[in-house]
């Protein structure tokens, strides 16, 4: 196999070395009652869990169960700006902190080296 392509509607097309190309697989579609439910293990990461309830398998394309694929495109980030902005302002605050107990730490020393001059 020379390379594998999948297309809008979730077909997974294999394309061989001499140059036949034939459809493989369809990509499946899960729904659940309780999307909100699922539990989250990190990154795209989602696990069916109590609150989720029974998963149905989607037999038909993926057009017809409501999903869509955009093949050779990048997905948005997924982390919320506003809260990684706070996050970053709360770190450099913390790094201030610390750098000015470094210095008036330093200053006091400085003091103390010269009080027993």
């Amino acid at each position: 196999m020379a390379s594998v392509s999948i297309d809008t509607s979730g077909v997974i097309t294999g394309t061989y070395t001499n140059g036949v190309r034939r459809a493989e697989a369809q990509v499946a579609v899960a729904k659940f009652p309780n999307p909100s439910g699922l539990t989250k293990l990190g990154g795209n990461l989602y696990q069916e869990s109590n609150n989720s309830n029974v998963k149905t398998v989607q037999p038909q394309t993926v057009e017809t169960a409501g999903a869509k694929i955009t093949p050779s495109s990048l997905e948005m980030s997924n982390v919320d700006i506003s809260d990684q902005f706070s996050d970053m302002i709360i770190t450099q605050r913390g790094f201030q902190s610390n750098s000015k107990i470094i210095t008036v730490s330093d200053e006091m020393l400085e003091t103390l080296i010269n009080m027993k001059r």
